[in-house]
């Protein structure tokens, strides 16, 4: 199974036995992808699963909200139909607290598993500037490169703002714009150079390198891992 959905626990037969076959053939999912160094989407959908079921053992009145209502009946007279909850079995209740709580610690043990792998491939990514970086760096190039490979892969990049009532966060979004291959008279310098002289608009665009010894994969390691090392760098 790649993925549970987001109310996996109250959909569908509520039985201890069923639901942790299903948790189960996930986590080997995701693990098989841990192994191959392949962080996302497993990484991201892990924690978010995780903080639902915290959420859900937490705030009981929560989970009783999260099932299903039926038509019980309507009031005529004041033109209202009535609902009723299809859970009022306390049997069924007990299942879903014996199934949270076989879930959180298995979760929280493959978390643990894709957080090492995480932090190892973090250590190893370094960032620099090329050339000076501008006053407002909101905006520019990023050169991606990794293992042995000469490529150098070349992204546009934005700062976005996301806010909520309460805290401001700052992500980043890519353009792949093309592909150089680095030499020693094709330097990262010679790169920028080359792009600015395309894109005039840009005379002295921000530009970082972010390279790792490390081969892993691109989409679902290194470009995400990529893109949170420039957020840190930008607010540093």
């Amino acid at each position: 199974m790649e993925f549970l959905n987001k109310n996996w626990i109250t959909e569908n037969q509520i039985d201890f036995e069923y639901k942790k076959y299903m948790l189960l053939a996930y986590l080997q999912h995701v693990s098989e992808n841990f192994t191959d160094k392949r962080l996302y989407p497993y990484l991201s959908d892990l924690v978010e699963h995780y903080r639902n079921l915290k959420v859900l053992q937490e705030n009981k009145h929560q989970l009783y909200n999260m099932f299903p209502e039926r038509l019980k009946g309507a009031d005529v007279d004041h033109f209202n139909l009535i609902y009723e909850k299809m859970i009022s079995d306390d049997a069924i209740m007990s299942e879903i607290e014996s199934i949270l709580d076989f879930s959180i610690p298995k979760m929280e043990s493959y978390l643990r598993e894709g957080k090492k792998i995480y932090d190892f491939i973090e250590d190893r990514m370094k960032i620099f500037p090329v050339g000076l970086t501008p006053l407002n760096s909101e905006f520019g190039y990023v050169f991606l490169k990794e293992g042995n490979s000469t490529d150098t892969k070349v992204y546009e990049y934005q700062v976005t703002i996301f806010e909520n009532p309460t805290e401001k966060y700052r992500g980043v979004h890519f353009s792949y714009l093309t592909i150089y291959e680095k030499s020693i008279m094709n330097t990262f310098e010679a790169i920028k150079s080359d792009l600015i002289s395309f894109n005039k608009k840009f005379p002295n665009p921000a530009t970082f390198v972010i390279e790792t010894s490390l081969s892993i994969p691109f989409e679902e390691t290194f470009l995400p891992l990529a893109k949170r090392t420039l957020v840190k760098r930008l607010a540093s």
